[in-house]
């Protein structure tokens, strides 16, 4: 037990204080993986150097060194667009054509579409919320049904986008690209998808509320569809994200929505905005690599694995792993960092395919995030909307969904391509 005893300290540290302060963001996340980490480096024999060394081996290899470049891009990215205008023109387009009958699987659309476009749940939800607050204010519809609606699709494009949190960790984990695993994931959860906009069609076959929406320039969308039709060609990813950053560059001072300074300033803040999730992933890859060396990752292996003897019951075993300590942390990319390494032992043992266990973490990951009261995503929307956290769960239908096809996929061996028996 000493082997994974820094994982109970991290868990300790983190959720035990948590719950004792009735917030889930009281403790920085960073700090409780800094004294886990330190208190992983006491549980090593050996000189100081030595046990330094071992955690450099795990913080600094280079699948970890990849993606904290792929992190670092990203964020560049995200922020650019965002500055530039792209978002709030992503909105406005994704919305202005529909008509008043098809407003609300359009919400939902746009918000698959944006989540997808710009690999952020959080910020998707705060640009479409308070559209949805104000069109459910007018058409007599429920507030936390529209709000749900929001939440519900931004799982969409967390789980598949290109420049997502979980994908970027899940696909490094795994060892797939990110077009691979994307191949995946759509078959899991495009159905669940499908079905939610035609349920959604016909819940608001009835409202007659056109939001007001402002004139947008379509250029501005343009470094968000050309990162996902480069990523989906197979270009390689950190190509993609630098090809998307000096196209925010180029269009935005086109436009002048900014110029040389304030694009450069962009950049630097969305880089800066990744500067937690760097941290955390350094500090875990260092942590684990040290209960890797005490043998702790083979002891939680052979602990879940006792009585496990097929891909299916692996399949199972990895979803299982990454939905407990995605409840611990209330961080879905936190815990695709924590059980990816054990993820990957298990996908090799039991033959599973990585990109299936790449979307396994990732779907998992995001089944239950979308179903925590307490975490970003849900206290955000509550936030700008006004609710309680527990009156938006019961109408988050699509994170409930993807569960469900999630555990089918395993059951039933679907995408059959990448399913052993």
């Amino acid at each position: 037990m000493k082997a994974i005893s820094p994982l109970f300290v991290f868990l300790i540290l983190y959720l035990a204080t948590s719950i004792i302060a009735q917030d889930f963001y009281k403790v920085p996340i960073a700090v409780a993986f800094l004294v886990s980490s330190v208190y992983a480096l006491l549980t090593v024999r050996g000189t100081m150097n030595e046990r330094i060394n071992i955690f450099a081996q795990g913080a600094g290899n280079p699948t970890m060194v990849l993606m904290l470049a792929i992190f670092i891009l990203a964020g560049a990215f995200a922020a650019s667009a965002k500055s530039m205008g792209a978002v709030d023109a992503t909105v406005d387009l994704a919305l202005r054509y529909l008509p008043e009958q098809a407003i609300l699987p359009g919400i939902f659309l746009a918000s698959c579409f944006i989540s997808l476009s710009i690999g952020t749940s959080c910020g998707t939800i705060a640009a479409l919320t308070p559209l949805a607050v104000g069109i459910a204010q007018h058409s007599g519809f429920s507030v936390p049904l529209m709000v749900g609606l929001v939440v519900g699709g931004t799982y969409f494009g967390d789980n598949l986008s290109f420049i997502s949190d979980t994908t970027i960790v899940a696909t490094q984990t795994q060892g797939c690209s990110m077009r691979d695993k994307f191949r995946v994931n759509i078959r899991i959860v495009a159905p669940v998808a499908i079905i939610m906009l035609i349920v959604y069609y016909f819940v608001g076959r009835q409202m007659h509320a056109t939001p007001h929406l402002n004139e947008t320039n379509p250029w501005l969308v343009m470094p968000y569809l050309a990162v996902v039709l480069l990523a989906i060609s197979g270009v390689n990813v950190l190509l993609t994200l630098s090809i998307g950053v000096l196209l925010t560059g180029v269009i935005g001072m086109l436009l002048g929505t900014y110029n040389v300074f304030s694009w450069f300033s962009a950049m630097n803040e969305g880089i800066m905005g990744m500067s937690e999730l760097i941290i955390v992933t350094i500090l875990a890859g260092g942590m684990l690599e040290i209960i890797r060396y005490n043998g702790g990752i083979d002891l939680i292996i052979r602990t879940l694995t006792r009585n496990i003897h097929s891909t299916r019951g692996g399949e199972l075993c990895i979803a299982a792993l990454t939905c407990l300590v995605n409840i611990c942390t209330a961080n879905n990319t936190v815990a695709i960092i924590t059980t990816g390494p054990i993820a990957k032992d298990i996908a090799t043992r039991f033959r599973i395919d990585p990109r299936k266990s790449a979307s396994i973490l990732d779907t998992a990951s995001c089944f239950t995030q979308g179903l925590l009261p307490y975490g970003a995503q849900v206290l955000i929307a509550a936030s700008l909307s006004g609710l309680n956290p527990i009156a938006i769960i019961p109408n988050l239908y699509y994170p409930m969904l993807i569960g469900a096809a999630l555990l089918l996929s395993i059951l039933l061996r679907y995408p059959r391509k990448y399913s052993t028996n």
